[in-house]
């Protein structure tokens, strides 16, 4: 009996020490969830997002400062200095032994998120607002973060400042612009104004380019910590070179289906971009934003009521690239749950496809934010699997029938899956692009780019130019493009499984919303991607499904 004794008397005591620990990591993720929020109101200040017609929209007081949730930035960075002094003292207070076994996870998140952000916030540091001059990348002695902030900036100061035929374009109307520009010669001078940004990002090629400098220093870098190759694997459950032979696999598949002469680079987006010509006119730049929400109040999210916040014109000095983020992270406050507030920021001289598509896309991710239902640890979302829902709507833009209901025509089923996959495969061979330069940084990204499009993408070789360097994420996180790529193969598995599970979804489905939060979205970074994916597809994510909707746009037999 007096065996039993103790024995319960342990266990208890066990217990209440847990019970403690729970307490004390509860205080912490308060802690926590204020900081994360105090972060995300400064990098939306620094942003220069500013939407009068909001209701939680960033505001200007008496003195025209920038404020948001009824503060300015300067109260928001005392908010945040505090916080994370104090979570950073708690976090290391914390002994392993001391923390029960369902915080552990918790722990090692919030641990992760501190040891990687800034103690103070007193300048734009974490922001996506360029904060360095394009002209100092060709500085040969500039650390690693320095060059990193240089060549961002290139895509501010020049990529959306393209100068064609008397006007000013932003990066994404050029490119845009480059898919609908009849005349071969007019294609080609567009093409050629990119220059200023490539010579920028990759002077002329030489060994010791800014490019080529930051690519060095990030091998180095990556070589001490996981390459964003390993990252992308354990997402997908996969081992790190079973990540290029997906790639090869399916920009093989684009080569055997596509089956067309070769073409100049200038001319490969025309080529795909039927589907944009014939719609362009439906889709104006006032469109743009009405007709996503359209789509998505279809699909059971109320982009309005969620209170989605948007920033979509160009401006100097903005992030060059489009993206979401959060204003304010949902937690739980008295009993009751106070709502993510997500935003969109983006770059729309103009309308069209590509730009609708685009917006879809970042409303994607908007909605996965404002879907999270989990402790404040766990309130964030993981690249691979972020970007890849992301498309799970917005694919839908080339599809006749989606077409047809949001903008009255549609472009014929094969031109419009051939635009599609079109920008689908320039995202997986700029994937395979960052595989082979981490792998080799001393590599010529010029013959690298020219290599695998002469190869898989029927483009004649042009080792002169440096027409790789037009995404931004190849400057702003060497790796990231992999998300996309590899993205891609989750994209097609998940939408695949939602239509057995739940029916079609490209004209709406009010059922939706609710189906994928519950699914796939609620957990945040509760639950790691590879198992929440083999549970929804009743198997491991595979290439097969994208490789088979690509062979598609092969031409039928007369």
């Amino acid at each position: 009996m007096a065996r039993w004794l103790l024995a319960f008397a342990g266990i208890a005591a066990l217990a209440a020490a847990f019970a403690q620990s729970r307490d004390a990591v509860r205080r912490i993720e308060n802690t926590f969830a204020d900081w994360n929020n105090a972060n995300s109101a400064i990098d939306t200040i620094d942003s220069g997002l500013d939407s009068p017609g909001a209701a939680t929209a960033p505001n200007r007081d008496r003195k025209g400062a920038f404020g948001l949730f009824g503060k300015d930035r300067a109260q928001w960075e005392q908010i945040y200095n505090v916080k994370y002094k104090d979570l950073a003292a708690a976090l290391k207070s914390l002994q392993p032994g001391d923390v029960a076994p369902g915080d552990v996870r918790a722990v090692k998140v919030m641990r992760k998120r501190v040891a990687s952000s800034p103690a103070t916030r007193a300048s734009t540091q974490g922001s996506l607002k360029p904060a360095a001059a394009c002209r100092d990348a060709s500085r040969k002695n500039l650390p690693a973060a320095a060059l990193h902030d240089a060549m961002y900036a290139c895509f501010d100061e020049l990529g959306n400042q393209i100068e064609f035929e008397g006007a000013n374009l932003t990066r994404l109307s050029a490119l845009d612009l480059l898919s609908r520009i009849d005349d071969p010669s007019r294609r080609k001078a567009l093409f050629a104004a990119f220059t200023p940004l490539w010579q920028a990002v990759n002077g002329n090629d030489e060994p010791d380019s800014p490019y080529r400098r930051m690519i060095a220093l990030s091998g180095g870098k990556k070589s001490k910590e996981r390459s964003p190759v390993a990252e992308a694997a354990e997402e997908a459950g996969a081992p790190p070179e079973q990540m290029e032979t997906w790639l090869v696999a399916i920009l093989s598949a684009w080569r055997d289906a596509s089956r067309t002469e070769s073409m100049e680079p200038w001319d490969f987006r025309y080529r795909g971009g039927e589907a944009d010509r014939l719609l362009s006119s439906a889709i104006p730049r006032e469109s743009l934003q009405p007709l996503s929400e359209h789509y998505y109040r279809d699909l059971g999210a109320d982009l309005k009521t969620i209170g989605v916040l948007y920033d979509l014109d160009p401006r100097p000095g903005k992030a060059p690239l489009a993206y979401s983020d959060v204003a304010r992270w949902g937690r739980m406050m008295d009993g009751a749950w106070q709502p993510t507030i997500p935003r969109v920021s983006a770059n729309y001289q103009h309308g069209g496809l590509g730009a609708l598509n685009e917006l879809v896309h970042e409303l994607g991710h908007a909605v996965h934010y404002a879907a999270l239902r989990t402790r404040p640890a766990f309130m964030d979302v993981s690249a691979l699997f972020t970007e890849a829902f992301a498309d799970v709507t917005s694919w839908n833009t080339y599809d006749p029938a989606w077409q047809k209901k949001y903008l009255g025509r549609a472009a014929p089923e094969a031109t419009s899956q051939r635009s599609l996959y079109t920008g689908v495969i320039l995202d997986v061979a700029w994937s395979l692009f960052e595989i082979r330069m981490l792998r080799d940084p001393r590599a010529d990204p010029n013959q690298v780019w020219t290599a695998i499009t002469s190869q898989y993408l029927h483009i004649k070789p042009h080792p002169e130019y440096s027409w790789w360097a037009v995404r931004v994420q190849l400057v702003e996180s060497p790796g990231y493009m992999l998300n996309y790529g590899i993205g891609g193969i989750l994209t097609a598995d998940m939408r695949g499984r939602i239509q057995e599970k739940l029916g079609p979804f490209e004209t709406g489905n009010p059922k939706w919303y609710a189906f994928v939060s519950e699914h796939l979205l609620r957990w945040g970074l509760d639950r790691d991607t590879p198992g929440v994916l083999r549970e929804f597809l009743g198997r491991p994510v595979s290439p097969d499904a994208l490789i088979g909707q690509i062979r598609r746009i092969a031409p039928k037999p007369n």
